[in-house]
């Protein structure tokens, strides 16, 4: 049994594929991933529905990553036009041939033009990376870092995004995540890794049966001590004599006085 890639998401609910079988494709679309990536059928279900808008004679049916850049751009011009406003990752992964991708933006297209509400083929956070299907494996069949960038970046994704800054982004996504699962199973196994645990993990946490003393007794109450606001300009002597203080006043001297 091979764990080199992740299984394909096939399968749609029987309404949106009665749906599809009614729109009188020109073919039956048998491999969702590879089947709309170059968007022709896309293009060919909106023009039942729009018409006068898309002409399927200027889309081409290829494989080829300029034909997909092509339809994809007269798309967008389209969406713009009619103001819909389908989800951006959602047509990155079907460009791409992210696992899973173009079967949820089909159903998104079929709530889009019908407006009926469906349960999505899958209920948790969308995510075309393959860390579900690297967690339902044994640990000796998981990936490692380099086979992980493989998995999750396309060759067409750095294809259409030359940057070398934005592609080092997506990279640095993916070696984080792999790390974060491996600390996450060294974690879950130490044995198997043969990590000992250290003399503060080991030792036995007990409550303390002592007590504070200061929080047996409630230490009293200081009274504060008032200060007068105005302190009197007399000063009482040792043996009784009151003194007063005298205030001198000085003339001004001129600065230019020797």
């Amino acid at each position: 049994m091979s764990y080199s890639t992740s299984p394909r998401r096939t399968g749609l609910p029987r309404s949106v594929l009665r749906w599809l079988q009614s729109l009188d494709l020109s073919y039956s679309p048998r491999h969702f991933c590879r089947d709309f990536s170059n968007g022709y059928l896309i293009a060919e279900i909106f023009s039942w529905y729009y018409p006068e808008d898309i002409a399927m004679r200027s889309f081409e049916n290829g494989t080829s990553l300029a034909v997909k850049l092509s339809n994809w751009s007269q798309l967008g011009r389209f969406f713009a036009k009619r103001k819909l406003k389908p989800i951006r990752e959602l047509i990155d992964g079907t460009i791409h041939g992210k696992p899973g991708a173009a079967e949820i933006f089909v159903q998104d297209i079929y709530t889009m033009l019908t407006n009926r509400r469906i349960k999505h083929i899958q209920d948790e956070e969308i995510d075309f990376t393959d860390s579900i299907y690297q967690d339902k494996l044994p640990m000796v069949a998981r990936s490692t870092a380099s086979r992980a960038i493989k998995a999750n970046i396309k060759l067409t994704e750095i294809m259409v995004e030359p940057n070398i800054n934005k592609n080092r982004q997506k990279i640095n996504a993916i070696i984080n995540m792999h790390m974060q699962r491996r600390l996450l199973d060294r974690e879950q196994n130490p044995e198997r890794f043969n990590i000992k645990r250290t003399l503060g993990e080991r030792a036995v946490r007990r409550p303390s049966l002592v007590t504070p003393a200061l929080s047996l007794f409630s230490l009293p109450k200081q009274k504060a001590v008032r200060v007068p606001s105005t302190v009197s300009t007399e000063i009482r002597g040792k043996m009784g004599v009151h003194f007063k203080t005298i205030q001198v006043k000085q003339a001004e001297r001129c600065p230019f006085d020797v």
